[in-house]
């Protein structure tokens, strides 16, 4: 539970910052919001590395969390309403592959920080993990200073009643004759708008009989792209291939290959999502998410474990002898193996040897479950990783778009948080043969709804969408 908080808080509190980031930035501005938003990366990743317990480690996490829930919704409406029309809907997509690239760059850099953990400096090798934590610091202060530089939304500062200001910078930004026609669309689009928020809301968007369809496969799309086990995957990562029993250098190493994968299916899923289009996306990727979680599934229901007293070196002399009665036993399930370890060690021995323990007992094929992984994490991004975002924009009427989507994307935030918490858990009760057969089952059920109610919207206006889906 400790560790699932520890994993899942950023999470948890990333889910309300999106509830409140963008009415804070309506009020404050875009860009006071994403300076204040790059002062709590880095801030938590200072307390993050200095904290001197868990309970601590979590409230870090949470402020960083918070930044990052802010910075998930801000960051796209900020370049949305500075980036020229012809160019926006690439610019704001960067975003997605920003974030993918993060993941691989902290893969990257957890490794090599492992790597260069001298052995001789015992302090530093077991404190790593504060060094991997803390260097966060480094780009959020790069982040937080640069953003001074910036400039303000002049949709927002025309919503300010600053009109000079506004015209000011759209000449800075597309020049002197693109920018007139730009502050008329902004004042078209804001007079339009006004009236839209007087019609919708959330009791108008569940009441509305013929949103119904559309909400239900927003939801579905919104929980699935977590429950089938995404972040799970991203943020247990290291601790998936530990239980294979390859050691934890060789599971960081595996960890960046995570990364680099992820990178190159979100770019092929941007080049090709409007050639071959998102229903197809979706449900090759789903049958790709499906096949990968039953290989590691199958994988690890193939592993048996044996514990050999005598070849290990890091039990002291007193545990050896509480953990003789298991000495030479084979065991199928590593469920029924951790079952009897925990038995006769003590919870504190048990949690700090654990991984040291199933490395030494499991025998299996390391290779299925890196090939698992690999298939799902390239099935997601190539699927249900971009292309959710892309389905939501386009399938809801223009008038509730923007509250759908705050509402949809506060169920997948929560369904994020819940997938990591329970995570540890899962392996803890279910074990690992179960907890990824429940992935590929919950992918198998995207699948065949998906395949029955989801319409292609490839080459679709809006508003011809929006009489599609209404009628």
């Amino acid at each position: 539970v400790q560790l699932g908080w520890v994993v899942s808080s950023p999470a948890f509190s990333a889910m309300f910052a999106m509830l409140i980031s963008g009415r804070l930035s309506d009020r404050y501005g875009r860009k006071n919001i994403l300076i204040v938003i790059a002062f709590l990366y880095a801030l938590s990743a200072l307390l993050s590395a200095v904290t001197p317990s868990a309970n601590l480690l979590i409230i870090a996490r949470m402020l960083g969390g918070i930044a990052f829930g802010g910075a998930l919704v801000l960051a796209p409406v900020y370049i949305a309403e500075i980036a020229p029309p012809a160019a926006r809907g690439r610019m704001v997509s960067i975003q997605q592959l920003n974030i993918v690239l993060g993941f691989s760059v902290a893969y990257f850099s957890n490794y090599l920080l492992l790597k260069n953990a001298s052995s001789d400096d015992l302090i530093f090798q077991t404190e790593v993990w504060r060094v991997m934590l803390g260097i966060e610091f480094f780009p959020a202060i790069i982040y937080f200073f640069v953003l001074f530089l910036i400039p303000k939304s002049p949709r927002w500062l025309y919503m300010q009643g600053k009109r000079e200001d506004s015209k000011s910078i759209l000449k800075q930004l597309f020049g002197k004759d693109e920018s007139l026609q730009q502050f008329s669309a902004i004042e078209e689009s804001l007079a339009s708008e006004q009236d839209v928020q007087k019609k919708s809301g959330i009791k108008e968007l569940f009441a509305n009989k013929n949103l119904h369809a559309i909400l239900w496969i927003a939801f579905v799309l919104g929980i699935l792209q977590q429950i089938t086990g995404i972040n799970a995957i991203f943020f247990y990562a290291t601790s998936i291939f530990e239980q294979t029993g390859i050691g934890t250098d060789a599971s960081f190493a595996q960890a960046v290959l995570v990364g680099i994968i992820n990178v190159i299916f979100t770019i092929v899923a941007m080049l090709v999502i409007d050639r071959f289009g998102r229903r197809p996306l979706l449900l090759v990727g789903l049958a790709g998410i499906t096949i990968s979680m039953l290989i590691t599934s199958y994988g690890f229901s193939q592993a048996t474990y044996s514990l050999s007293l005598d070849e290990v070196t890091y039990l002291t002399p007193e545990e050896k002898v509480q953990l003789s009665a298991i000495d030479g036993k084979t065991y199928t399930s590593d469920l029924a193996f951790k079952s009897m370890v925990k038995e006769e060690l003590s919870p504190a021995v048990y949690r700090a040897k654990e991984s040291d323990l199933i490395q030494s007992a499991i025998t299996v094929n390391p290779f299925i479950i890196l090939a698992g992984i690999l298939g799902f994490v390239a099935s997601f991004a190539l699927s249900l990783g971009p292309v959710m975002w892309v389905l939501l924009s386009e399938i809801f009427p223009n008038r509730y778009r923007g509250i759908a989507i705050s509402v949809v994307g506060f169920v997948n935030s929560f369904t994020s948080w819940v997938v990591q918490f329970i995570f540890p858990i899962e392996l803890a009760t279910l074990g690992n043969t179960i907890t990824y057969g429940l992935f590929a089952g919950f992918a198998v059920f995207g699948f065949v709804y998906l395949y029955r109610q989801l319409p292609e919207t490839k080459g679709k206006s809006l508003e011809e969408l929006e009489q599609q889906f209404t009628q």
